[in-house]
């Protein structure tokens, strides 16, 4: 059986009422599947930007349960998405409060950041990086947030205000020391950590009291 001939259109411009071509491919279908193949082969969003949800659940947990045992390996990713949140957290409460420091809150910051990461290499023997000091010291900022929203509500000064700083300076340097201690293999040097690290959430919680 003979093939059907492929359909043919009348060209307007070819001057010759007769003269007819053959209709061109349908390329629509063509684009299509090409670009559905392209958009499956391409990595999600948050990968492209560096956003691993499961870890920044993970340091999330192991601050606010600071016995939970965590995974040097994951301590160790520089992740800055989780901090970021948190400082600005940090600041916008403290803003609602009345109290607007966010230039105080990233510089004080910068400086408890190059002063721990200096000090951690002098004391480790592995070394640490400036962007895990920052992942750590952000992340580890959790409980000073909680307390600058609840600084929202009540009033700071007083004798329940400065009991509550208290705690959540104890809970922020205990989380931080632990961190850098799991990630830097610093077996027994918890306490000499957790002192530096006071200092700094220290001066975080009188900028939420004050």
């Amino acid at each position: 059986m003979d093939s059907m001939p492929p359909p043919m259109y009348y060209d307007p411009w070819s001057g010759n009422p007769s003269a007819h071509q053959p209709l061109p491919p349908d390329i629509s279908n063509m684009t299509h599947d090409y670009k559905q193949g392209e958009y499956e082969d391409e990595a999600p969003l948050l990968e492209e930007l560096g956003i691993n949800i499961d870890h920044i659940w993970d340091k999330t947990l192991a601050v606010l349960n600071p016995l939970r045992k965590s995974e040097a390996n994951v301590l160790n990713e520089c992740d800055l998405a989780g901090p970021l949140v948190f400082c600005m957290a940090f600041g916008c409460f403290l803003m609602l409060a009345g109290k607007i420091h966010f230039g105080y809150i990233y510089g004080l910051g910068l400086v408890g950041t190059l002063s721990l990461y200096t000090l951690l290499n002098l004391m480790s023997q592995e070394g640490i990086s400036v962007g895990t000091t920052i992942s750590v010291l952000g992340y580890c900022l959790l409980p000073m947030v909680l307390l600058s929203g609840i600084s929202i509500v009540i009033s700071l000064k007083g004798t329940v205000g400065t009991a509550s700083a208290l705690v959540a300076v104890i809970w922020c340097a205990y989380s931080a020391s632990k961190l850098f201690v799991t990630a830097l293999s610093m077996d027994h040097q918890q306490v000499l950590v957790l002192y530096p690290c006071a200092l700094v959430y220290g001066v975080f919680a009188l900028l939420t009291i004050f």
